[in-house]
């Protein structure tokens, strides 16, 4: 487990549905656990969009990036939970 500073955290908003699926096929993989864009990109099939998706993720408040603690080149991402996502969606309105 890497301890480390937080760069981004947003309120969550409502997800497109393209990135709502790329969201669900890491959740089923990570959860709450944290991955680099390598495994991301695998999880995905390599799937070109996977820097899209990841940065539409973190736009939309449903990831958090922190910098690699072994190397501040690379980042870290964790996804918010669906349950998380929601309920700070409702506090929104």
């Amino acid at each position: 487990m890497h301890i480390g500073i937080v760069l981004h955290r947003k309120m969550s908003k409502p997800l497109p549905k393209w990135i709502m699926k790329k969201y669900s096929v890491l959740w089923a993989k990570f959860r709450d656990k944290e991955f680099n864009h390598s495994t991301a990109f695998e999880e995905l099939n390599e799937d070109s969009m996977t820097s899209i998706a990841l940065s539409e993720l973190r736009k939309n408040g449903w990831l958090d990036i922190q910098l690699d603690p072994l190397d501040a080149r690379k980042r870290l991402y964790r996804l918010k939970s669906p349950e998380a996502a929601v309920r700070e969606m409702a506090k929104e309105k």
